[in-house]
């Protein structure tokens, strides 16, 4: 039996004995912590956690395969758990960054042929190989950064051979790794150029082939629809997650990002896992969001790269709301899967303070991807997933600290990475 004593915690943070499904506005703002302490992991789970002054070194002296790990000066976190990501994809957009830096919107990069329609091209031409080698290496660099479940979205196919080809990349990463991973088939995502006058078509396709044949092979947790004006429509919207949970696939979707499209309302009445984006959202929006299923989800990073408005994540805490912040790792409008420097503009850009956001990349987010059982606290009983800084003053460093990554041993499901 391996046991690892990791002792002289400066401090462990949301060291929870019941740990909260989700929590809500002011909840938000405080998290269960030990300081000075002690925690053993056996057989991958976290078997014990306290005090120092409370360790029972005796019980530990005639275990043979005892480890120990010195965190003097160190805290201890739950990973990350990152529920909105296009992970998979072939080639990086820095040409569209470029046009973004001389004044070209998200919409007429779109409209002479970038954005997500240059991903799908790309894709089509990748080998399923190659798509995996690259989306291993993205899924190794982010779980450097703290990151322990991790939520992937198709998307960037919009054929069916293509959506099928991500779907099927996406679960070999999860047979290949201790990251926890969530998959989402977003089909639809955007119009294909060959359907631009045909929609009704493309549609058709999503719900006659995409999902049946997805569902029949396993390759999605969830469907999720990008739910905006020039995408689709509201009614397009519901249509296809109607289809998709009748083939066991609980929706989400993107909602609200360039305009108040009404997409966080058909999240709401059909129980979408979560609403994510959320940029452009008003009184009514935050209304019909209170005690919801549904999860608000906020991507600062995007907002960050578009240079676009930010979602008022200050005013929908205040009002009550459940919030979870994720990363929108994509090639176009947020190439980094940083979780860190999400806590970061959480706290500096969305004015939430550092439990807030801790709160949100942890049980919010993991509420989010539904790994709540696994994930989001430091739990006796719970599988071991978490992180150790390097030496810190203080908990708020993590978000203070932009562009540093303060992680000095990760340990997913019991096991050092």
């Amino acid at each position: 039996m391996n046991i690892l004593l990791i002792k002289n915690i400066k401090e462990i943070i949301k060291a929870e004995t019941c740990p909260s499904l989700r929590l809500y506005g002011k909840d938000m703002s405080s998290f269960q912590s030990i300081k000075d302490a002690y925690l053993i992991i056996k057989n991958e789970k976290v078997a014990e956690i306290g005090k120092m002054s409370d360790i029972q070194i005796s019980k530990l002296a005639n275990a043979p395969d005892i480890k120990e790990f010195n965190a003097e000066g160190r805290f201890l976190f739950p990973s990350f758990c990152d529920s909105h990501t296009h992970l998979v994809y072939a080639e990086s957009r820095e040409s569209e960054f470029v046009d973004k830096i001389k004044g070209l919107t998200y919409e007429e990069i779109a409209k002479k042929g970038g954005g997500i329609l240059n991903s799908a091209s790309k894709v089509n031409k990748a080998s399923e190989e190659y798509l995996y080698d690259k989306a291993f290496e993205r899924l190794e660099e982010v779980k450097s950064y703290g990151t322990g479940a991790i939520e992937i979205k198709s998307g960037y196919g919009l054929s069916v051979n293509d959506e099928l080809k991500i779907l099927r990349v996406i679960k070999k990463l999860k047979e290949n790794t201790d990251i926890r991973i969530k998959a989402t088939f977003l089909g639809a995502h955007a119009i294909p150029l060959d359907y631009k006058d045909r929609r009704n078509d493309y549609v058709n396709l999503i719900i006659n082939r995409m999902i049946p044949q997805i569902s029949a092979e396993g390759l999605a947790d969830y469907c999720d629809v990008f739910c905006e004006e020039g995408f689709f429509s509201n009614e397009e919207t519901e249509k296809i997650i109607n289809v998709a949970v009748k083939y066991g696939l609980k929706s989400k979707i993107h909602a609200n990002q360039l305009y108040n499209s009404g997409g966080v309302q058909i999240a709401v009445k059909n129980n979408s896992l979560s609403a994510d984006h959320l940029e452009t959202i008003g009184d009514e929006e935050i209304d019909v969001l209170k005690d919801a299923f549904t999860m608000p989800t906020l991507l600062p990073s995007s907002s960050f790269f578009l240079n676009m408005h930010y979602a008022p994540a200050r005013k929908m805490i205040d009002r009550g709301l459940s919030i979870a912040l994720a990363s929108d790792y994509n090639p176009g409008s947020s190439p980094s899967g940083n979780m860190q420097f999400v806590c970061s503009l959480g706290c500096i850009k969305l004015r939430m303070t550092p439990e807030e956001v801790i709160n949100a990349t942890t049980t919010n987010a993991a509420y989010a991807m539904e790994v709540s059982k696994t994930h989001g606290s430091i739990t006796v009983g719970k599988p071991a997933n978490l992180f150790i800084t390097k030496k810190m003053s203080s908990y708020s460093f993590l978000p203070y600290s932009f562009g540093s990554n303060v992680i000095e041993y990760i340990i997913l499901n019991g096991k050092s990475q």
